[in-house]
């Protein structure tokens, strides 16, 4: 379950235009925007952090400055936007955002 919490005076209106990653999260889309996800709901936009999981294997791909995905800064690592979702490095596997 994602934790999330209202982002207060948000002048900034997300779309296909914006210029932030959108990605597609169950029946809505979330903005990544400044190291989290925005999500509009009930006429405010939520702040949630993404749960982390184990994303599937990736044989013999890693992530990294030529590897061909989009690269997201997320706080204090970069995530790889994967097939609709988000890649980072953790240990020996990467988690889906």
């Amino acid at each position: 379950m994602s934790t999330c919490t209202t982002h207060v005076d948000h002048p900034h209106t997300h779309g296909p235009d914006c210029g932030h990653v959108a990605v597609v999260h169950g029946d809505h889309t979330d903005y990544i925007h400044d190291g989290h996800a925005h999500r509009e709901h009930d006429g405010h936009w939520d702040e949630c952090e993404l749960p982390h999981v184990v994303a599937e294997d990736h044989g013999d791909h890693l992530h990294g400055p030529d590897c061909g995905h989009e690269t997201i800064q997320h706080g204090d690592h970069v995530d790889y936007l994967h097939d609709g979702h988000r890649h980072a490095a953790h240990g020996d596997h990467y988690d889906e955002h």
